[in-house]
């Protein structure tokens, strides 16, 4: 299990943990939640043996194999499916070894190999990496690329591959492994997961993904760690059932202090009650503050009511969608009108993107028309705006950049609704983490007060208060929306229209999220089946022949060996017949008969020797052919 005992842990002068006890058993999958910069990617960081405790003591089994999720991949020039492969060491370590045995023309050791490969199911290794790159939203064919070829997003997903791909006993999914996923990665994700037999540490603020996955959950508020049972919605409710209390328990005793207070200051000054005025005195040094309840977040938010709500707002009439001669999606015909709320569903690489792009103007249709109102006002926020944000300007010379009149006070007191308060508001945006760009960008896109908004992936890089704020805002928005989305959360309380982008089409979808979620379940489900069953027979074959192969090299060594001792008898019967010939004593005189048979002994064993040197070297090529087979 890990152990973590009386810790204290700090990130430079700040103070993350104290007396933090806990303790995680094998097998178990635990969401770690706080607010950003609680402490909780430090607690993982200290737990891969990054850091160290600062007081107290962590325990972690030394036999333990664990598996991270890297944050960064090179440009490479090896292809996406050998990025995947690197994540089981072992499965490399005999890839190399064995090269080294077949050069030295090692048969025994190459045989060893082959059995430890076939032991850790090493023969299977390239489809299972496949398999992972698949599930996680890569096409077919995509794994033979080359990692340089990929962006950053999809660098990512590699990342993660890799980390699934090693066989762990601990795996530690740090940073929102989910945000660089469509909704259908994510579910394949889940189903993963659950799977994995190993003990699970992952940071997350996709509600649904935590409730499907995590069996328990790490607290991190105030310097302190609890530990909880249960997935994230249950951890919620303990603990607002916890935090009622403690401020029912805060009001409670503000009125008793109330009431002491009153009667002390009322009859300290008389004799007669001077003896029960101190006892209350008394009373109040001894109670033991209760802390009240603080707010749980500084984001609130809101959309200002567009400046008008034409209808519609936008009308799209057979169109064709994609890039250059390139079509994506087909036969679009869709009317936007001001309260309509509509998610994407689909596959990676279905038209999602595309279709967002086309809404927002940002590419022209190639074929059809598309019509938009006379007032239209999009706001569009895509992820790769984040990247177009100026480093050396603050939040509001990004705002005061809209809107010229804009004075800085009234910049000021809208961020900070966004969680950019005080000198935060004017701090340079370059150190920013990826949360407080998402939140710039998204205030923003809400500042332009736009009648349609376009949001793909808003909650990347955004903490659960991000989240509830927004989904708050989006149920106020006057005008109408599309979303395309993997929290699932946030699809449920903002949408109440399902379209589905596949096969080159957009159509409404019939049934709710999680009819979607059984329909990618099923889809899986039946492409490993697919794949399974591709060519049983073939494999099957296979398989047989590497076995009769294998049966093969046995007798093969044997007969290698037994040629080996025989060389080796008769190299030492002509080794005594020579020192017997180099005696001088032998010659003493005439020529004898012994000198005669013994010259005729040496040259018999040369004649030995060279033809069992011949049959050693048949043998030894024929075991290093069963033996190549057999791979």
């Amino acid at each position: 299990m890990l152990r973590f005992d009386d810790l204290a842990l700090r990130r430079g002068p700040l103070l993350l943990l104290e007396h933090a006890t806990l303790a995680l058993h094998a097998g178990w999958r635990v969401g770690i939640s706080g607010r950003n910069g609680a402490g909780k990617s430090s607690l993982l960081a200290l737990v891969a043996g990054e850091l160290a405790p600062d007081a107290g003591h962590f325990e972690r089994p030394k036999d333990w194999t664990m598996a991270f999720v890297r944050q960064e991949v090179p440009a490479l020039r090896t292809s996406a499916l050998d990025y995947a492969l690197d994540g089981d060491p072992e499965y490399r370590q005999i890839e190399h070894d064995l090269v080294e045995a077949e050069e030295a023309h090692d048969g025994e050791r190459i045989a060893a190999l082959h059995e430890r490969l076939h032991t850790i199911g090493g023969y299977a290794a390239p489809a299972r990496a496949a398999e992972l790159l698949h599930g996680l939203g890569f096409a077919p064919g995509d794994e033979l690329k080359p990692v340089a070829e990929f962006s950053g997003g999809w660098r990512m997903r590699m990342n993660l591959a890799q980390a699934l791909m090693c066989r762990s006993d601990l795996l530690l999914l740090l940073d929102e492994p989910t945000n660089h996923l469509d909704l259908d990665a994510v579910i394949w994700l889940e189903g993963w997961l659950k799977r994995y037999p190993g003990t699970l540490l992952v940071i997350s603020h996709d509600r649904e993904f935590l409730d499907a996955v995590v069996t328990h959950v790490i607290s991190i508020a105030d310097q302190t760690a609890e530990l909880f049972s249960g997935n994230l919605s249950g951890f919620e409710r303990k603990r607002s059932e916890r935090l009622a209390q403690q401020q029912s328990m805060y009001e409670k005793q503000q009125r008793e202090r109330a009431h002491l207070q009153r009667f002390v200051d009322r009859f300290r000054a008389q004799a007669t009650k001077a003896r029960q005025a101190q006892s209350r005195v008394k009373a109040l040094e001894r109670m033991v503050d209760i802390a009240p309840i603080r707010a749980a977040s500084s984001i609130q938010f809101e959309f200002r009511e567009p400046h008008a709500l034409p209808a519609p707002l936008l009308r799209l009439n057979e169109i064709k969608a994609g890039y250059g001669e390139r079509v994506v999606l087909s036969d679009i015909k869709l009317s936007l009108s001001p309260g309509d709320r509509i998610a994407l569903l689909g596959a990676n690489g279905a038209g999602k993107s595309t279709f967002i792009k086309l809404l927002a103007g940002v590419t022209a249709p190639l074929a059809g028309e598309r019509i938009a109102a006379k007032d239209l006002r999009i706001g569009y926020f895509a992820q790769h705006q984040l990247e177009q944000l100026d480093m050396h300007a603050s939040p509001v010379d990004h705002l005061k950049r809209l809107d010229g009149s804009l004075g800085e006070k009234a910049a000021r007191d809208f961020l900070g609704g966004f969680g950019f308060a005080a000198q935060r508001a004017l701090d340079l945006v370059e150190p920013f983490s990826g949360g407080e760009k998402a939140r710039l960008c998204l205030a923003m896109t809400i500042y332009q007060r736009p009648n349609l908004l376009l949001l793909d992936e808003p909650t990347n890089h955004l903490d659960l208060d991000t989240r509830e704020a927004l989904t708050e805002a989006l149920n106020d928005f006057t005008g109408a929306l599309v979303l395309v989305a993997h929290d699932r959360a946030l699809i449920r309380a903002s949408c109440d229209t399902l379209l589905h982008v596949g096969g080159g089409r957009i159509e409404d979808y019939d049934g709710d999220l999680d009819d979607y979620a059984r329909y990618v379940q099923k889809a899986n489900a039946a492409s490993d089946s697919a794949s399974s069953a591709k060519e049983p027979g073939k494999r099957r074959e296979n398989r047989k022949e590497r076995a009769e192969q294998r049966a093969k090299i046995a007798p093969l060594r044997e007969r290698v060996q037994q040629v080996e001792k025989r060389m080796a008898q008769v190299e030492a019967k002509k080794r005594e017949t020579e020192a017997a010939l180099a005696d001088p004593g032998i010659y003493d005189g005439a020529p004898t008969k012994r000198v005669t048979e013994l010259r005729q002994q040496s040259a018999q064993f040369t004649g030995q020797l060279a033809q069992l040197e011949q049959e050693w070297l048949d043998a030894q090529a024929a075991l290093d052919a069963a033996t190549a087979a057999a791979g």
